[in-house]
């Protein structure tokens, strides 16, 4: 598969693209050679599936300690993953003369996300499925072995983001203190956790969601067990987006070589009424 664009896509398959599920972008980088980035991959993709799942993503209120403790842990873990396993680049990599890794195929996780009806969790979302886009195709998958301290940084400084973003605005830490190498939230902050001290009381209350897109567990039962990518349907971006919609729109204010002013010439072939193009109505979902 490939598209025009490395944002989130579309998991537009049965009821789960009417709900909006999204997957990160893999782009044309199916798998892997790496095992510690196969084993991050599902790390992370196994956990946002869980968080993403629960029923705080359906309301606008702040999110439950529940989840903020499932976040917390995720971050710690995956601090240790890449910390523990990442090479500096003055120490030998481990080389393999007389083997050659088979790979594997990555899996994805389906996860509700364009419909997600709470920012915090939204946002979030959003970031940690850059950093697994972002480990799907890095250079390192072509490493059988060793995964750097670059490639913990690239990946890392998403969910570095996450968790500081959390620890300010939803336990009212000061930013010179969340950005310090090895902040932590300690026990303390999460068994104090009450966002009635921060938020409005505009922010505390919310109407009742759309129960019909709430799935039960076995109906996302297989999602759960992650799809390799190569059984997906061709996927694309989310229909409403910038780049599909000034696409549609755009147009060249000037002469044509046959002296047509192309201000009356449709976008991409569309239709003309009068003289104006007609703008593409983009497809409510």
């Amino acid at each position: 598969m490939q598209t025009e664009t490395d944002a989130v896509l579309w998991y537009n398959v049965g009821e789960f693209g009417a709900a909006g599920y999204g997957v990160p972008n893999w782009s044309d980088d199916v798998g892997s050679l790496n095992p510690n980035i196969i084993d991050l991959v599902g790390l992370i993709g196994r956990n946002l599936f869980h968080i993403m799942h629960h029923e705080d993503v359906n309301l606008r209120t702040p999110p439950s300690i529940n989840t903020l403790t499932r976040i917390h842990r995720l971050y710690v873990r995956c601090g240790q993953v890449l910390t523990g396993r990442a090479i500096p680049f003055n120490r030998p990599n481990l080389e393999t003369p007389h083997s050659s890794p088979a790979g594997e195929i990555f899996r994805v996780y389906p996860v509700p996300y364009f419909k997600v009806a709470n920012p915090y969790l939204k946002r979030w979302a959003t970031w940690i499925l850059m950093a697994l886009a972002d480990a799907m195709q890095h250079t390192e998958n072509a490493k059988s072995v060793e995964i750097s301290v670059s490639f913990a940084s690239d990946v890392g400084k998403y969910l570095d983001r996450v968790y500081q973003n959390m620890a300010i605005e939803m336990f009212g830490k000061l930013v010179d203190d969340v950005i310090k190498p090895g902040f932590l939230l300690t026990d303390a902050d999460l068994a104090t956790y009450d966002p009635s001290k921060f938020f409005t009381r505009t922010e505390m209350v919310d109407v009742v969601p759309r129960l019909d897109r709430i799935f039960t567990e076995d109906k996302i039962g297989h999602l759960s067990e992650g799809i390799p990518v190569t059984q997906l349907p061709p996927l694309a971006p989310w229909p409403e987006n910038l780049t599909s919609y000034y696409r549609s729109v755009r147009t060249n204010q000037s002469i044509l070589p046959d002296g047509t002013d192309s201000a009356a010439v449709a976008p991409s072939g569309g239709a003309v009424n009068n003289g104006q193009p007609v703008i593409p109505q983009i497809p409510q979902i």
